[in-house]
């Protein structure tokens, strides 16, 4: 495999890129470093993986980029790159989503038009589906997003299947469903919530706490992305989930026996275009792809939480020297 990795900086991409080149693929990785947290972050996601053998990065954009050389003998694409978060993508800031999650994926899709590629890999999420599908959520359900966010990461899914219809270029997507694990982005829940429980700080919880959500470890999420990459279907997109719908307060309960400390929770009003639950329906993953998640939630809240032990203890050791 040579593989075209966007966002291989970031969380997941730079775990995919981890597990590519572990798989003995060559690797080209694409970030252009987005100001939506900090660069430190993603520079030390990307040190993981520089020096390796098979792999070679370049900083920029995919509209900056020269895309005809950068899929030059690629086999596959991994298109990760995306503005992240629903809730700073109301008003003024949408145009950044649009600009990085639609226009980047169009520009793209459109240097791959003739060329040998065997897979194009899209990764777009469960906020395609708002509030109103069926639990279990199946692909085949009417797609209605309640943010921003989520809006663009469907034109972006819609663009990939029309350039399979109009073009065959063999795009298949994955749908991720609330994935944590280590490198996870600083904004995010698990991340919030077991930096607030190491450091005995409070913890703000949006709504009741009863909101359920489809939790996914990242080693699971990449190990479907990389099999839709081989086994996927052109044309078709996959939910990739964890296999267990939790509420936050079972969350909770769970954090505080793995970290030993009692979580003090501050609760506010819930936050437009938070949705309300999710929950995968993986059955057409595991018949097309083989996919099982391996990690079960108290396992992956455990290794995140090792993972933030290690981080702060070096962050202080450096802080001291």
């Amino acid at each position: 495999m040579r593989a075209l990795v966007t966002g291989a900086a970031g969380f997941i991409g730079s775990h995919l890129v981890s597990a590519l080149l572990d798989a003995g693929a060559e690797v080209t990785g694409l970030d252009c470093f987005t100001d939506y947290y900090a660069r430190a972050i993603k520079e030390a996601n990307l040190r993981v993986n520089a020096g390796r053998p098979g792999f070679h990065f370049l900083s920029g954009s995919i509209q900056g980029a020269e895309l005809s050389t950068l899929l030059e003998n690629k086999t596959h694409v991994f298109h990760l790159a995306a503005q992240a978060g629903v809730r700073k993508s109301w008003g003024r800031d949408f145009r950044i989503y649009t600009e990085h999650n639609v226009d980047a994926t169009q520009r793209l899709l459109e240097a791959c038009v003739g060329l040998p590629l065997e897979r194009f890999v899209y990764a777009s999420s469960s906020s395609v589906y708002g509030d109103n599908a069926s639990m279990p959520m199946k692909e085949d359900a009417l797609p209605q997003p309640v943010s921003p966010y989520g809006v663009t990461k469907l034109a972006a899914e819609q663009l990939c299947y029309l350039y399979f219809v109009n073009h065959r270029v063999p795009t298949t997507a994955v749908r991720y469903f609330t994935v944590y694990g280590p490198r996870q982005r600083p904004d995010m829940g698990f991340h919030r919530f077991l930096t607030a429980a190491l450091k005995g700080d409070p913890i703000t919880v949006y709504g009741d706490g009863e909101q359920t959500r489809d939790f996914t470890f990242v080693t699971d999420a990449v190990a479907a992305t990389i099999a839709a990459g081989k086994k996927g279907h052109p044309g078709r997109v996959y939910n990739v989930g964890g296999g267990s719908r939790v509420s936050l307060n079972q969350l909770f309960t769970i954090i505080e026996r793995v970290s030993g400390k009692r979580l003090d929770l501050r609760r506010e009003a819930t936050q437009k275009g938070d949705m309300r639950d999710t929950f995968a329906d993986t059955s057409l993953a595991r018949t097309d792809l083989e996919f099982r998640p391996a990690v079960t939630l108290e396992q992956g809240v455990e290794a995140e939480y090792r993972w933030l032990v290690e981080t702060s203890a070096l962050a202080e050791q450096e802080a001291s020297s």
